[in-house]
């Protein structure tokens, strides 16, 4: 049956969550320095795209670039056009992208249950930690969950009602994915629609449905002409680089070191979900409930497709599992009316408020640390968290537990109402002022020393460091190398005693540009 909904309700609810939006994905956006490697370096291959003119092939340090394919880098030079060559303009196509991600889960969970389980599913997207962070990427990762939202909603609606629209959307869609990574964008659709019809019995009916020529040609006229123009830029190089290297050894492989256990995504989802990890286990909980509802068995068999795949990839990345998060929140918006917090509501809270807890010892763990480690780069690092990690960090973590602690305490508040409002504070000390931190600590030495060799037109060496980011504030390239005597490095201060007579020109929290004797 069609569910009866008010209209004004359907607006009040779409203002509150573009509120949620702006608090979590646009508040600070561009406060931060880019984070290295990732943003580093899709911000300055967008950069070479602007100064080279060549929006076919994407370039970084003057060398092509075959990570991902070219969306992203459009987006990104579209607007840099509009508001600069800055954080925020980088930035800038993720908090967008992540606006249409959240709002189609609440088209799609509204016409299946209705104007507030929507909200909540959609609030509980926007406020949850990792993908504060993803929204606020000048990465892939947010477009592509866009799109990759949008392609599964479409066809779980063609599977309910027929529509050659929403199939067709679901093409599209995939279209627009595999142009913004590759071809994770149709082989989750694919995998999640076989696994689905064939525990249903509706194999025939999934064959017609990939089978179908109309959808075909639109996600070829929208994919195919960029890949082939590659080619015939790039040949066999493109092939090997994008294709080989990229997609296929990420799965057989570690790429660059990130690899990890089978066990890897777990604790990855109970961070990454925070301030909600409890509703995750309600999910867990209730599934004999839940997998008797048809639509359930569709988003859990996404999200189990999505944990199993990447656990056996052998280049493991905490991105990869928010593939999988949009069916989990609205299972968990669904999970909610059967879980026990209802009659315990401050159990949620004691997720985020751990959470808080280690976040507030951690400045009496760092001098331990710092005797702990011999790496001088590391001690250098841990001395200026000691530095940043002062009396007003603490006070600010102490009111952040205070304000959740509270929130339980509200007499008259929904669960759902304490949920969300535990997940707005959350969302304002994550991006008011934990992430500032992190970029002062991490960033701001490398951008900072970015703009003195920019000033000073140094010829930079970057040895035994891998900072993309420090071309983007440079506007330069550099040689990756062992430095000769009289050039200018930017390296660790771990590498210094391994060079001759070198002239400290920047250096803070371990990042030193130092000149070489002759």
């Amino acid at each position: 049956m069609p569910l009866k909904q008010s209209k004004s309700e359907t607006i009040w609810l779409l203002a509150a969550l573009a509120l949620l939006i702006l608090v979590s994905f646009f508040s600070g956006l561009g406060s931060a320095p880019l984070f290295d490697v990732d943003e580093g370096a899709f911000s300055e291959a967008t950069r070479e795209m602007i100064v080279s003119k060549n929006y076919l092939t994407t370039y970084l340090n003057g060398a092509p670039r075959f990570d991902k394919p070219i969306l992203i880098y459009w987006l990104q030079l579209a607007s840099v056009r509009l508001f600069g060559l800055n954080e925020f303009a980088f930035r800038l196509p993720s908090a967008l992208a992540g606006t249409a991600w959240a709002t189609s889960i609440f088209l799609f969970v509204r016409k299946e249950s209705g104007n507030r389980q929507a909200f909540l599913a959609a609030a509980m997207m926007v406020l949850s930690l990792q993908v504060i962070v993803i929204a606020k990427a000048a990465i892939a990762d947010g477009v592509l969950n866009c799109f990759l939202a949008i392609t599964m909603f479409a066809l779980l609606r063609h599977y309910k009602t027929g529509s050659k629209h929403a199939l067709h959307l679901a093409f599209a869609a995939a279209g627009f994915g595999m142009l913004t990574k590759g071809p994770i964008a149709i082989i989750i659709p694919f995998a999640v629609t076989f696994l689905f019809s064939l525990q249903g019995g509706t194999l025939k009916k999934w064959i017609r449905m990939i089978c179908n020529p109309a959808g075909i040609t639109l996600f070829l006229l929208i994919a195919l002409p960029w890949y082939l123009l590659e080619y015939r830029d790039q040949g066999m190089d493109f092939i090997e680089g994008f294709f080989f290297k990229h997609n296929i050894n990420r799965f057989n492989s570690s790429l660059e070191g990130h690899s990890g256990s089978l066990f890897y995504y777990i604790p990855v989802i109970i961070i990454g979900m925070m301030p909600f990890t409890a509703l995750f286990f309600t999910v867990l909980f209730k599934l004999k409930t839940l997998l008797s509802d048809n639509t359930n068995r569709f988003l859990l068999i996404w999200f189990a497709f999505v944990f199993f795949f990447f656990s056996l990839s052998g280049t493991k990345l905490p991105h990869y599992m928010i593939y999988g998060y949009t069916p989990l929140f609205i299972l968990m918006a669904r999970a909610l009316p059967f879980s026990s917090l209802h009659n315990h509501a401050g159990r949620f809270a004691l997720w985020p408020l751990f959470f808080l807890a280690v976040l507030a010892i951690l400045p009496f763990l760092l001098p331990k640390a710092i005797q702990a480690f011999d790496d001088v780069y590391i001690q250098a690092l841990l001395m200026g968290a000691t530095e940043l990690l002062g009396q007003t960090y603490l006070v600010v973590i102490i009111a952040a537990i205070a304000g959740i602690t509270g929130i339980q305490f509200l007499s008259g508040a929904s669960i759902e109402g304490k949920l969300i409002a535990t997940g707005v504070l959350f969302a304002c000390l994550i991006n008011l002022f934990l992430m500032p931190i992190a970029g002062k600590l991490l960033q701001e030495p490398i951008k900072q020393a970015a703009l003195l060799a920019k000033k000073e037109r140094y010829k930079i060496v970057m040895w035994e460091s891998y900072n993309p980011s420090f071309l983007v504030y440079s506007e330069s390239f550099v040689e990756k190398r062992r430095p000769e005597p009289g050039e200018i490095v930017l390296t660790t201060v771990k590498q210094l005693e391994k060079l001759d007579h070198p002239a400290i020109l920047y250096s803070k929290y371990g990042i030193v540009m130092a000149k070489l004797g002759q």
